[in-house]
């Protein structure tokens, strides 16, 4: 679906990327449609298998105590991006200062300064969060951003962003285990097998 098949909703109004944004998902009922770099990005509903891998990956974050009084796990939560005036981010899984409430920007998006760790589980559209949302989450400054890359069966962890990009961005492969920057609230440590495995399709 391109940007340019949504006609734009109000002719007398000015030009409004959050208007077309919210047509389509008005249109086509659990599509995410983001705004990044003055582009719509529009992702299809999430499959059984990449709802399993968030799951599986709020346990880990869960059993460190990151969802209680100083932060929260969270899904779908809206990031909003320095890139432009629209432009909003929708992760997958975000680990935040319990005070998000406090952080409210507009259009249910939140600023990055209390993101401590955003995670995409790819779609068909993975290109969007290997190379477009690592450039967009390294300039909004949130410390770790977490791929889980169906694509490839990779796991990679980018961490301290300067610029446009992540300083450090290691791919980790199954057998591997990856253990977080002690900077989002507490020591998780990840199966990068069970993670994936997870985020397959089961064989019938």
């Amino acid at each position: 679906m391109s940007a340019a098949a949504i006609e734009q909703p109000f002719d007398d109004e000015p030009f409004s990327l959050t208007a077309i944004a919210d047509e389509i998902m008005e249109r086509h009922p659990g599509y995410r449609v983001e705004i990044i770099g003055g582009h719509l990005l529009v992702t299809p509903s999430p499959d059984a298998p990449h709802a399993r891998a968030l799951t599986g990956l709020m346990i880990p974050f869960i059993a460190a105590g990151l969802h209680g009084d100083e932060t929260e796990v969270l899904q779908n939560v809206g990031l909003w991006l320095p890139t432009g005036d629209e432009d909003y981010a929708i992760p997958d899984l975000v680990i935040v200062d319990a005070d998000i409430d406090d952080h409210f920007v507009e259009n249910n998006a939140y600023d990055p300064v209390c993101f401590r760790l955003v995670l995409e589980v790819t779609s068909s559209n993975w290109k969007d969060d290997l190379k477009t949302k690592a450039v967009a989450f390294a300039k909004a400054k949130v410390p770790v951003y977490v791929i889980v890359d169906r694509k490839h069966q990779r796991l990679h962890v980018l961490t301290d962003p300067t610029g446009e990009k992540y300083e450090h961005h290691r791919p980790y492969s199954p057998g591997e285990t990856v253990t977080l920057p002690e900077s989002i609230g507490a020591k998780v440590t990840l199966d990068v097998e069970e993670i994936l495995k997870a985020a397959q399709k089961k064989a019938s």
